[in-house]
């Protein structure tokens, strides 16, 4: 024998299911105790308010108006819900309000992640002025010189090399060009005679950088007679911290080949003399890259605008005034 089962819906089931944008529209009919006003008030036509509200009674099961030519008013059920429901709804009102106030406000925290040269270079050196101008802007720097992942580790943005972003990532370039600079202490340069090209290097000790990310030892690059070589070189020391790597060099033990901006202060003192200048053209510097232009937030737009500022006006990066 087939037995038919019905399944009825409860009336908290059904409350579940209520569209927002109807308890909402409930409430402001139940206030202006009229369809006409709380409709001038919602920008929707009075039939249309009252189609909601019937539907939304159909889907609970219960009559929350009573509705006569002159008034409407809240039946006990209605009372009830509108009474349980009205703070959600005012908090609920609070907190868009908030968020279509901060729009376009400055204000949060701003996770960035970048390397360790990047942050002495680019922005340690503006942090007080850039608090200054957004005190309720809250940075939080991830120092790592691997290439992170924005969206897996939750970053608002990072600076890396241009060369080193993946084309579908927004850029936006900091600081001007750069160049590599190989170089060597005076005392290593009394032992061992300066090499005069590239290919002389394989007769040098040199200092040796491995990368954080992939693993992989960084091959030293130059350019000779209008070609791109990379070269792999050895000696007494592998490091992936490029601080290691200059003070190894500024004690002699080898050669470094580190980007300019790293060594300038050592070059100007004199604690380290550069080779094979002319071999090293400049190239793409340091960018800031996001995932996407659409709906930046102002607390990111505003950073990015005060560094361009700052590293454009005259503030130098290694020593150097920053190009736009």
């Amino acid at each position: 024998m087939k037995q038919n089962f019905t399944m009825k819906t409860s009336p908290i089931a059904a409350a579940e299911r209520a569209p927002l944008a109807a308890l909402h529209a409930f409430a402001r009919v139940a206030h202006h105790g009229s369809f006409t006003r709380a409709a001038v008030e919602l920008g929707v036509s009075a039939s249309a308010l009252s189609q909601t509200l019937r539907a939304l009674e159909a889907g609970l099961g219960v009559r929350l108006l009573n509705r006569t030519t002159r008034r409407v008013g809240l039946t006990e059920l209605g009372a009830q819900l509108l009474e349980r429901t009205a703070p959600a709804l005012a908090e609920i009102e609070q907190s868009l309000a908030g968020l279509h106030a901060a729009r376009g406000k400055p204000a949060g925290t701003l996770r960035l992640n970048l390397p360790r040269i990047a942050l002495e270079l680019l922005v340690q050196p503006h942090l007080a002025e850039f608090h200054r101008r957004y005190p309720e802007v809250r940075l939080e720097l991830w120092v790592d010189d691997g290439l992170a992942d924005l969206v897996g580790g939750g970053f608002d943005a990072g600076i890396r090399l241009g060369e080193r972003l993946q084309q579908d990532m927004i850029a936006v370039p900091l600081g001007g060009a750069i160049r590599m600079a190989t170089v060597g202490s005076p005392a290593y340069f009394r032992q061992h005679p300066p090499p005069r090209r590239p290919a002389e290097l394989h007769g040098h000790a040199c200092l040796l950088n491995r990368y954080v990310s992939r693993g992989n030892l960084y091959r030293w690059e130059y350019t000779v007679d209008g070609r791109d070589l990379e070269l792999d070189v050895d000696g007494p020391l592998i490091s992936n911290d490029l601080d290691a790597v200059r003070e190894a060099a500024r004690q002699g033990l080898g050669l470094a080949h580190l980007m300019d901006c790293c060594v300038a202060e050592d070059l100007r003192a004199g604690r380290l003399v550069q080779v094979l200048a002319e071999y090293c053209p400049p190239f793409a510097g340091f960018h800031l890259y996001t995932t996407s232009r659409r709906q930046m937030p102002p607390k990111l737009r505003v950073f990015i605008d005060f560094l361009k500022e700052r590293l454009n006006a005259g503030t130098s990066v290694g020593g150097r005034r920053a190009k736009p």
